[in-house]
């Protein structure tokens, strides 16, 4: 769950989903089915799968989902699935296999094999993980549709919506913003420095244990996972549902998101899923959500993801004003926005997105500003041996 530059230190383990028809022709391997690699070896990480999309289509208006692909049989989205793995679990031995590759325009199961086809050491194409921290976006998005709808300002203290949840010798909810909550200025501690992303809490439990905790400077960016389970509180009273039920309305069945869900208390992956290891190879694949709430709950497929953050980026979840909120970094001191952070590449060029980690998972979005191309890598460990891959795997896709 932790945020994004702190987490390039984690391995990535990475099972994308490509879309490719079984007639489409074969394109030049791009740069990252070279660097993608890396994450098994400098890595040493079990496997690494990686999945682009490129969407040409004009944004829809807010609030409609993708136009399905039959309605634009000339202006397919065009996917790019690779993977890497090793012959075994482990992520400290075996040989390296290699990576395989598909590309294709739209949508249909790849030449050779279907899309459930699995890859070692047990990764599939359409595998469901846990995508930590990237629940943040989507949380995010509601938070700003309601804003939208004058449900709720994010200038509002938390007080108006939570009476008397935060009070302490150095907080107080009648001070603290929505918006400081949605950019990480709050102040707030983050909960799993005490709980260590392991143990299930409410999220009642989880705002004791933040209050409990050294705080740190309010108006300064500091990244809390506690932020965003008040803001998961906050979404409950305003509309009488939970942050699961109203995301689920609001985003995951309009962009027809199938392999998205909030699993609640839920220990169990959906079928079919792979494995996921700590650092130490420990098996943590059976993990209870309630770790994370509404800071990370998620679960998630690859192409999912990418078809989320095109959609979110291209226009179609948040009218204008609200986007341009949600990419407004000056609060953050320039590191974050709401729900998505901003990195700048050394070509120049900035992507947008959000990572997500937690027990077993590392999951990584990036996103050009138009949303028009979209990356998301997985790996199935939460430990990478190298930290500068990250960013050497988003260069060989946006810079080249």
């Amino acid at each position: 769950m932790p945020t994004s530059r702190t987490l390039l230190v984690i391995p990535l383990a990475v099972a994308l989903f490509g879309l490719p028809t079984a007639s489409a022709p074969l394109a030049a391997a791009p740069a990252t089915d070279v660097t993608l690699p890396l994450l098994v070896t400098r890595g040493k990480a079990p496997a690494a799968a990686l999945l682009t999309r490129e969407d040409p289509w004009p944004p829809a208006a807010p609030g409609q989902p993708e136009p399905q692909a039959a309605q634009q049989p000339d202006q397919q989205p065009r996917w790019h699935f690779t993977q890497a793995s090793q012959t075994t679990t482990g992520h400290t031995s075996g040989s390296y296999v290699g990576t395989s590759t598909d590309t294709s325009a739209g949508t249909g199961s790849a030449a050779g094999t279907g899309p459930s086809a699995p890859s070692a050491p047990g990764l599939r194409r359409t595998d469901h993980f846990r995508a930590g921290s990237i629940t943040k976006t989507f949380i995010a998005t509601v938070v700003l549709q309601l804003a939208a709808e004058r449900r709720l300002s994010l200038a509002d203290p938390v007080e108006r919506h939570l009476p008397g949840l935060i009070r302490g010798t150095e907080f107080d909810g009648r001070t603290l913003t929505l918006r400081a909550l949605l950019t990480h200025t709050s102040g707030l501690a983050d909960y799993t420095t005490g709980t260590k992303g392991l143990i299930p809490v409410t999220p009642l439990e989880a705002v004791r244990t933040a209050l409990a905790l050294p705080a740190t400077t309010p108006g300064r960016w500091s990244y809390s996972n506690t932020n965003y389970v008040v803001l998961g509180m906050v979404i409950r009273q305003v509309t009488g549902n939970s942050y699961a039920t109203e995301a689920a309305r609001r985003i995951i069945t309009p962009l027809s998101l199938s392999g998205t869900s909030f699993p609640g208390a839920r220990t169990t992956l959906p079928s079919p899923h792979g494995r996921a290891y700590t650092s130490e190879g420990q098996d943590v694949t059976a993990l209870n959500p309630r770790v994370a709430g509404a800071a990370g709950e998620l679960i998630s497929t690859l192409a999912d993801l990418d078809r989320f953050y095109a959609a979110l980026l291209g226009g179609r979840l948040l009218p204008a004003a609200q986007l341009h909120q949600m990419l407004n970094t000056r609060a953050a001191q320039g590191r974050y926005g709401m729900g998505l952070y901003p990195q700048k590449l050394p070509c120049g060029t900035t992507v947008w997105g959000h990572n997500g980690h937690i027990a077993g998972s590392y999951v990584r979005t990036a996103a050009t500003r138009d949303g028009d191309r979209v990356l998301t890598f997985r790996v199935n460990t939460d430990g990478i041996a190298d930290p500068t891959l990250e960013r050497t795997l988003l260069s060989a896709e946006f810079c080249t």
